[in-house]
Formats: structure tokens, sequence, C-alpha cells
């Protein structure tokens, strides 16, 4: 039972060392009234409304074709922008999982369109003057100038080519758009051809500048078509000065820009998958520890001023630009990565963290397309759309920003869905405890899930249609004494927090339901370096104080005892009184929109029990 079952073109490729299975996007679908499902609607309206003509403009005017008067775009989608057109690759990707997920024709029918103006510019190469297979905003000399070393433009062409790339696969095997192959595979030939002639050294070499994860796509191209001159020009990208130090288990990430990283170690995981090498699985398991546990936020974001600092150093790093959003939608990649490898509860306990807490609050809940923070600042008296001028200082924009975290939002709100649930030859995982509704169809099941999570702290499953399985259920290590009911009598299996509770094998019916119940209390997250310093949770959900329009150039110090629910506020709202006289209102940091916030506290005392 592969992963590919639901695609609508499978790979043809059985992937190594694979114990378990995420779903495809096209088997489950968010329901009920939830956050994740706004998020969702407000940036498919985005996708469905945005100027296609503008999108293609810098691609039609580098292939030397007509722009048909379309308007030009600004911010990093500017004609003299370096890497110009970086973003559209991610439009190709949201647009084709709103096809899987929502079977949106105009969704579908954008991709589709985009690409075959696409292949219209890549069939003019010869006229453009460019070498057959090449597409981009950007002409091919800027390709020179990366392998040479003398580019001056500060352009990334890798990292905008990846995207463009990654994009075409993801229409195809969304929607089985056969020009999508064409060009795809034109475009990754042409990637072989050129990267053949260089040696190991210019190679790594070039690599000093960022190129995104053309390893990981290269590699899913392998994986796709079998051809095993794309698994080579992936591994002509392993960049041995990080990957090294990572497969000796050290941590080497300070001052390192972190985004630039992160989806290497995401093609090094799919590079173990497609060879078996283990040093991949050690460089991806490596980083991934290494990341989570000396370089991540409470809110499960990482990185100031887009570089990792030295490992535990949080305390000192608490400013306007700290967790990337581009870090977080890599991250979560990664950890679904390793999680298919070795299905292990605490990648989701990680996921949940980084989701709920940093990705679900980027998206200004006000916008009625969706716009998204860069930075989630994280100094006292921080706030969201506010950080340095020069990127992700305000919200995005229709079409004057385009910054690459722009690009990564509107993937991350368009697959809210594609960690709820996984499966293996004889169980289904229920990780997430999002409202949703899975199509099992390879078992003639449905599965829908209902829950006001994390306002309350229990979910309940139904179950359509009849199968034999055994269901393991996500104990998050954050609770304590968890039930779980089973046509609401008590099933008696070990529910051991951090773990998966496995209910063993039975024969589901129509109308059984499952109901989880995840007692939630107050907690703290403290800085790694500093326990004096921390971050109070609810739960999985991190907390933040109400600070309005005051500004503050410090950690306000917060008597722990003095946290209590605020009356007839719901289950997430509290109050707390600091040591000054404050008394600060407490809530879900991903609702903390419109106003200066606290996350980290000076704290003191303990938390009532």
């Amino acid at each position: 039972m592969p992963l590919a079952d639901a695609q609508a073109v499978p790979p043809v490729r059985s992937e190594i060392g694979v114990t378990a299975y995420l779903f495809d996007l096209s088997q489950v679908t968010l329901t009920d009234s939830s956050r994740w499902l706004g998020n969702q609607g407000r940036t498919l309206s985005y996708l469905k409304n945005v100027d296609v003509e503008r999108l293609l403009y810098n691609f039609r005017a580098n292939h030397k074709l007509s722009t048909n008067s379309a308007a030009t775009n600004g911010g990093w989608d500017a004609p003299n922008f370096p890497f110009r057109s970086h973003m559209q690759g991610h439009f190709l990707t949201a647009w084709a999982q709103c096809w899987a997920t929502l079977q949106d024709t105009t969704c579908r029918d954008r991709a589709n369109y985009f690409v075959a103006e696409l292949a219209k510019c890549q069939g003019n190469n010869a006229a453009a003057g460019f070498s057959a297979g090449y597409l981009s905003g950007f002409p091919e000399s800027e390709i020179t100038a990366v392998e040479d070393r003398t580019l001056t433009s500060g352009n990334v062409p890798y990292y905008a080519l990846h995207k463009t790339l990654a994009g075409l696969l993801d229409v195809w095997r969304h929607t089985g758009d056969a020009k999508s192959k064409t060009v795809l595979l034109n475009m990754a030939n042409w990637v072989d051809v050129r990267t053949s002639k260089l040696s190991y050294a210019k190679m790594q070499a070039m690599m000093g500048t960022e190129f995104g994860g053309m390893n990981d796509v290269l590699a899913e191209i392998y994986y796709w078509t079998g051809d095993s001159r794309y698994l080579a020009a992936a591994q002509r990208f392993d960049h041995a000065a990080v990957f090294d130090p990572l497969a000796l288990k050290q941590d080497k990430l300070n001052g390192l820009h972190a985004n630039t990283q992160v989806p290497k170690w995401i093609g090094a995981a799919r590079e173990y998958k497609q060879t078996g090498n283990t040093k991949y699985l050690d460089i991806a398991r490596n980083a991934w520890n290494f990341t989570v546990g000396a370089h991540t936020y409470a809110i499960g974001g990482n990185s100031q001023a887009e570089h990792f600092r030295p490992p535990n150093a949080i305390a000192g790093y608490l400013n306007q630009d700290t967790c990337e959003a581009c870090n977080s939608y890599n991250m979560l990649k990664l950890t679904r990565e390793l999680w298919t490898i070795d299905p292990a509860a605490s990648y989701f306990d990680y996921h949940e963290r980084a989701a709920l807490n940093h990705l679900l609050g980027q998206q200004d809940p006000s916008s009625a397309h969706g716009h998204v923070t860069y930075f989630t600042p994280l100094n006292p008296g921080g706030r969201r759309g506010v950080g340095p001028a020069w990127g992700g200082g305000t919200w995005s924009t229709d079409y004057n920003s385009f910054w690459c975290c722009q690009g990564t939002g509107i993937e991350t709100n368009t697959k809210y869905m594609d960690s709820i649930y996984g499966y293996d030859a004889s169980s289904l995982y229920v990780n997430l405890f999002i409202p949703s509704k899975l199509n099992w169809k390879q078992r003639n099941v449905m599965v829908s899930q209902t829950t006001t999570y994390p306002q309350s702290d229990t979910t309940t499953l139904t179950i359509t249609g009849s199968a034999q399985f055994q269901l393991k259920v996500r104990i998050p290590g954050w609770t304590k004494s968890p039930k779980i009911a089973i046509n609401g009598q008590a099933v008696s299996v070990s529910l051991t927090p951090g773990t998966y509770a496995t209910i063993p094998s039975r024969a589901w019916k129509t109308g059984d339901t499952v109901t989880i119940t995840l007692p939630m209390k107050l907690r703290l997250i403290p800085a790694n370096d500093n326990p004096s310093l921390a971050a109070v949770a609810y739960g999985p959900v991190v907390l933040s104080g109400n600070y309005g329009n005051t500004a503050l150039s410090a950690a306000p110090t917060l008597p722990l005892g003095s946290v209590a629910p605020k009356s007839g506020a719901g289950a997430l709202a509290f109050t707390g009184t600091t040591s000054d006289g404050k008394k600060v209102d407490l809530g879900p940091f991903f609702d903390a929109q419109g106003f200066n916030y606290v996350v980290y506290w000076n704290v003191q005392g303990t938390l009532p029990a």
C-alpha cells in the first residue's frame, strides 16, 4: 500500500527504509469552522484572484516573448530583482495542492495554463540565446556567474530554479498534466548537463551560494521517473561543508544562514530513501535533533536574522527578526520525511508545536487574501507585521512583496491536512487533532475527526465503512492522564505521553466512535540557556501577554502563581499580574494579532497546580 496510491501520477520506484506513510493530499480534507480551514480559505481566495499574466511577466520577458502588456510586480518579483521568478513555483505547488484536496478546477486550470505558457518560454530558448531546457526569469549568464564565483547581483539562481522544478513536479503528480512533465524533465535535463561538466571542487565552491533543495527535487524526480541521471544530478548537490559535520554528529550550525541548510537536509532524507546510504539518514536525523533540541524557540521556529546562533542560545536572541517562517515550513517537511522512516510520536509533538504556534499565526486572519509575516518577533513588546524593513518588516501584499516566506506561506496554508493521518501495513495513525475527513479508499473506510482542539481537550473519530486495522493515536508529551474510549467504553491500553497509544486490531464498522481526551494544564517552556526566562503554555498552546500599544525594553517579571483562567472568556484565556502590579491578559499566541505581546517572561515561583 504505497504512499502513491492516491497520486494522479504515481512514482515508479519504491523507497528504501520507509516503514510508514502519510496520506496523499487528495485523501484528506479540512472540515468545520477551524482556524486551519479559515487560513486555507483566505489563501485560496488569493490563489484564485492573483493576476496570472503578471506572474508570467518575468519569464516571458527573459525568454524574449511578448509580455501581453501585463503589469510588472514589485518586491522580490520586480523585473530588476536578482532572483525574480522564485515565487511562481510556490504558486504552482499551491494551485496543485488546492486541486488535490479540494478538486478546485480554477486552481487546476490556472496551474495548467501557467505550465503551458512556461513551455512556450522554454521553447523559445534558441531565440533567447539560452541552452535547451533552461527556464527562469533571469538570464542563463547568472548560472555561469555563480559557477565561476563572479556573481555580483545578489542572485541565488539555483534557489529560484529549485522552486520552479518543485512546482512543476507538484502540478504533474497532483493533476496529471503531461506538459508539466515535459517542461520539468527538460529543465532537469538542463541541470544535469550543466552540472555534469563541473569538477567536484567547482561544484562544491558553487554551493557556497544558496541553492534551495536542488538535491531534494532531483531525488524526487528520480523517484517519479526511475531515470538514474536525476539521482546522479541530485548527489552533485551534496554540500560537503554542511553534510560532513552532521554525519559525524557535530553541531556546526552557528553562523550559518538557516533556511539555506534545511532544504539540503530534506534532500539528504530523500537521497537516503532512494539509495539506502545511511550517511544521508544520519545527516538528516542529526540536523533535525540539533535544530529542534538546541536552536528552537518556544513557538517551534528557529533562527535570528535568518541565521543559526550558538547551540542553546535563546535568551540573548529574542529580537524582531526571530523565527523566519520558511525555516518552520522546511522543518515540517523534514519532520515528515523522518517520521516515515521511524514513526515516533516525538516528531509530531514538534510538528504540532511549530504548525500551531508559529505558522498558523503567520497569517493575518483579517486579510481577505491571507497575507503573512516574514519573521515572527519574540522580543518583549514584539508585534506581528513589524520587523526589519529590508524584507519582512510588514505584512505581505498581493503584488509588491513576494518574499520567500510569502511563497512558502501559500504552500503551508493549502496543505495543513498533509500530516494529520498516516498508515502502515496494519495501522492507522492519528498524528494531529484537527477537524478533518480521511478517505482511506484503500480500505474502503472514511474517518471523520470532530474537535475544537485546542480550545477543548477532546477529539472524536467516527468510522464509516468496515475494515480491520489497529489504531495508533499520538499521546502528546505534555499531557497527563489521557483517556481513550471506543463507543463510550474506556479502553485499557498504554497511554504513555510522548508515544502512540495502540488500540489492537479490530473489525471497525460504520458508526464506531473513538473519543480521545488529552487533559491540558499550564506549563513552562524555559529558554535553553536561562531557566528563569520562559514562555507559558497551556497544553500545546503557547500563550502571550497582550500589551496593546505599550512599548517594552525588557521582559516583564511574571509571578507564576498569579496566572489564572479569565472568568467567562473561554478555555484558552488567562490573566496574570506582573511584579509591578500590571494585570495582563494571556491568550493563544496564534491569535496575537494587532497588538504588542510578550512570549518570554522573567518568571518567579511556580504555576498553579
